[in-house]
């Protein structure tokens, strides 16, 4: 038998220990979402956590685990005959390749066909009820899978509806999952669902990491003996969750408090009001974890410092975490709102200053600041084509982009950009040939005419492998949407970098919605450079966006040529992921390869035509005199010629509306 690695043996992460342990004392809060660097123990540490828990009373041969004391009624496996048992908590691994089938479970196929009944399958949600279910690499997980596993977390129950099913179980689990930015961001909606979250990294001091190294290698020597070294202490913890989780119902929190919680959320802007209720049940469990009778403001810090640092991103660019005098300052002005001060009998609303703001917010700030302000708003004047290296321009206002799509249909990695065929999405025919997962109602359909010939006597379908359809799926998948953007002097030219800079980041905030790879070249001067490998990390591009210079001549020709080696090694790494090419450009060319800068240009443009390189031409010039030169580029790539108008969908919808009524 595999002895685990002991909770109380892992070094450090005292903010990981306190939420995982709230969450363990009270389940509601919504769970742990651990972020970190690779190699800082976060899968060690969850994976100790299930040996604190309760035991789990349970009816016997229930597969959801009912409770004896308070059986389902909606429980599939109801009406319950069988004795109470005891057992220790799960806990449940979803693996980043699972299927939906596996999560929510499904008909039970072989029963179907062969004793013609209807029968359900339990999946992992069902094993992890009255457990823990623990996610690694969440944010690899496809996204709709993320969706009906938060759901079944918020609301307690998994529902099923498939294949003639229709099913609700109990599905109250701890639900903890792992992530590594550097792979990718979950969405911010996404983020919000989880209740807690905790950034860890590697420990920088000497004699911490020796601690770590000195501890795994005695566990690995000796696991048994490891783990009887850490018994006494993981047996006191356990202990602490049961008196936590008993005092619980008890605990009071009074109502200047729950203001305080309310103003604290208030002042950090954060959505809707799963903030405030996920820090009062944190507060709550902190109370009765450090055995308290009613919450403080102790119990509020410490659960606004676990709550709200993934709350606060108001832009999925936005770095997530939060800063200590930031939170300091809000819970002070908090602390403030919390007791409403006494009616003022003197106080007239409609006197003399009723209802002016006279507050330093009303102030208007100086002349020389009003100046100062002035001057960073305000376009310095054009710099010259050829002029040297400038600074990076401040992006103009991101937008909602359009759709673009990569034409045909791919059978790369779930996203929602391109049309795909997949394992996930909707059915849209039966196939003998291909497919992902059974077709029951073609294969039935298939069989039935010749169950007398075959001598069908009972219940269920006598099948032949003639007889099975597969389900042919269509969805949507995530590209590899590579930036080719023009960084030339004549770019930079009367402040077009800034329109550019926008448009470039309002795209790069689509790709991450739309769960896309993506990378970045960028061309000047002399040369190009893949500033960004492609990586699913896309606001590393954005970071690198804004910092981009500008300045110099226009090697448009090494810029695709760049483009080309990059797409060509990423096929290598993923040939099941399509490209998107986006050149983002004047078309004004200064620098060839052999020659002609302009003609360079357009052969490299070829090349990358008959490679089947999908691209869009994002077309940057303006002014009274056109050379369109960005359109010939587009030709010869076999791309659509955009401007930087038409990359808004709300602008484009505009125009729509604005042409139906004329």
């Amino acid at each position: 038998m595999t002895v685990g690695y002991p909770f109380s043996a892992v070094v450090g992460h005292p903010d990981l220990r306190l939420a995982l342990l709230l969450n363990a004392v009270h389940p509601g809060i919504g769970g742990v979402l651990v972020r970190g660097e690779k190699g800082t123990a976060k899968s060690t540490i969850v994976r100790g956590l299930a040996a604190l828990l309760p035991p789990a009373e349970v009816v016997e041969h229930c597969r959801f685990a009912c409770d004896p004391a308070r059986p389902d009624p909606n429980c599939p496996d109801a009406p319950h005959d069988g004795a109470a048992t005891t057992r220790p908590a799960r806990l449940v691994e979803l693996p980043v390749g699972a299927t939906e089938d596996r999560l929510v479970g499904s008909l039970d196929l072989e029963r179907a066909l062969t004793e013609g009944v209807r029968a359900y399958q339990p999946g992992l949600l069902a094993a992890a009820h009255r457990g823990v279910l623990y996610v690694d690499e969440v944010n690899l997980l496809h996204d709709h899978l993320v969706d009906l596993l938060l759901d079944a977390a918020a609301m307690g129950r998994a529902h099923v509806e498939r294949e003639g099913v229709s099913i609700s179980h109990a599905a109250s689990f701890l639900l903890v999952g792992t992530m590594n930015p550097e792979e990718g961001e979950l969405r911010p909606q996404l983020l919000d669902r989880f209740g807690l979250t905790v950034t860890v990294l590697a420990a920088r001091d000497t004699d911490t990491r020796t601690e770590v190294v000195r501890r795994r290698l005695a566990y690995e020597a000796d696991p048994a003996g490891f783990a009887a070294r850490f018994a006494p202490d993981d047996r006191d913890l356990a202990a602490r969750i049961a008196t936590a989780r008993a005092a619980l119902s008890a605990v009071v929190l009074p109502d200047v408090e729950l203001r305080r919680i309310a103003a604290l959320c208030a002042a950090f802007e954060v959505d809707g009001m799963r903030a405030d209720l996920v820090v009062a049940r944190t507060a709550l469990a902190h109370a009765a974890w450090r055995g308290a009778a009613e919450v403080d403001a102790s119990d509020i810090e410490v659960a606004a410092r676990l709550a709200l640092p993934h709350r606060k991103r108001r832009d999925p660019f936005d770095e997530p975490g939060l800063e200590e005098e930031q939170l300091q300052q809000a819970l002070a002005a908090a602390a403030e709102e919390a007791e409403p001060p006494p009616p003022d009998p003197d106080d007239d609303p409609n006197g003399p200053g009723g209802g002016q703001d006279h507050g330093e917010d009303a102030t208007p700030p100086a002349d020389g600041q009003q100046a100062a302000t002035d001057n960073q708003s305000s376009p310095s004047g054009d710099q010259p084509s050829g002029g040297g290296e400038q600074a990076p321009a401040a992006p103009a206002p991101a937008f909602r982009a359009r759709l673009l799509q990569v034409p045909g249909l791919g059978e790369g990695a779930p996203g929602r950009r391109s049309r795909s065929r997949s394992e996930f999405g909707r059915v849209v025919r039966p196939s003998t040939v291909d497919g992902h997962g059974l077709h029951l109602s073609a294969t039935v359909a298939a069989a039935a005419p010749h169950q007398a010939g075959r001598g069908r006597t009972g219940p269920g379908l006598l099948l032949r492998g003639e007889d099975v359809r597969r389900a042919v799926r269509e969805g949507k998948e995530g590209n590899l949407v590579l930036f080719a953007v023009d960084a030339s002097g004549s770019m930079a030219a009367r402040k077009r970098m800034s329109a550019v800079s926008g448009a470039v980041l309002s795209l790069l905030r689509d790709a991450y919605q739309r769960r896309d790879k993506v990378g970045l070249v960028t061309f000047r001067g002399g040369g190009a450079e893949l500033t960004l490998p492609p990586t699913s990390s896309v606001d590393a591009a954005a970071a690198r966006l804004k910092r981009l210079r500008t300045g110099g001549r226009t090697p448009l020709a090494e810029g695709l040529l760049r483009a080309r080696k990059t797409l060509a090694a990423e096929r290598l790494r993923d040939p099941r992921r399509r490209p998107l090419l986006v050149v983002v450009t004047d078309g004004r060319a200064t620098v060839g390869v052999h020659g002609d800068p302009v003609r360079d240009a357009l052969r490299a443009a070829a090349l990358l035509a008959a490679d089947g390189v999908a691209a869009i031409v994002v077309d940057c010039e303006h002014g009274m005199v056109r050379l369109g030169l960005a359109a010939r580029l587009a030709l010869a790539l076999g791309a659509t010629c955009l401007s930087l108008d038409e990359l808004s969908a709300d602008r484009m919808a505009g125009v729509v509306r604005a042409a139906r009524a004329a």
